[in-house]
């Protein structure tokens, strides 16, 4: 069976060195990684390498909700690449392109099968969109 690819983007007005920290450092991480001000995330471990795991916490603020988003790093490249696999398997790209003092960053990511593409395209680059904010500020 083959996988239905999702694409999404953004281009972060900080250099790459910046960018990489801000995305890939656990306290860091906890600032951005929600979809929506009513979510958040209070926990996330990474072990950025080859074969190292990662973990975020994520749930709602009024604790109705949470889940676990986890993984497994495939291929690191400072500065320019993460790729991995989902706790559930789907594999995911993520892609950082230096351009002078700003980043642009692609996550192209395997779709579940449970809720629409839309809907998980929408989820994810609100994510990205957060982070975008949140490097920006810094």
């Amino acid at each position: 069976m083959q996988s239905t690819i999702i694409t999404i983007a953004a281009t972060v007005n900080a250099p790459a060195e910046k960018v990489w920290k801000l995305w890939t450092t656990p306290e860091d991480i906890i600032q951005w990684n929600s979809a929506s001000p009513d979510w958040h995330t209070p926990r996330a471990e990474s072990d950025l390498r080859p074969g190292g795991k990662f973990s975020s916490r994520m749930e709602a603020k009024d604790g109705s909700f949470g889940f676990d988003f986890w993984g497994v790093f495939d291929e690191v490249k400072p500065h320019e690449l993460i790729s991995y696999t989902m706790g559930d398997g789907r594999k995911v790209k993520v892609t950082f392109t230096a351009n002078g003092d700003s980043t642009d960053i692609t996550e192209a990511f395997e779709a579940e099968g449970t809720n629409p593409v839309e809907m998980q395209r929408g989820g994810w680059q609100a994510i990205l969109n957060n982070f975008k904010r949140y490097a920006e500020a810094q």
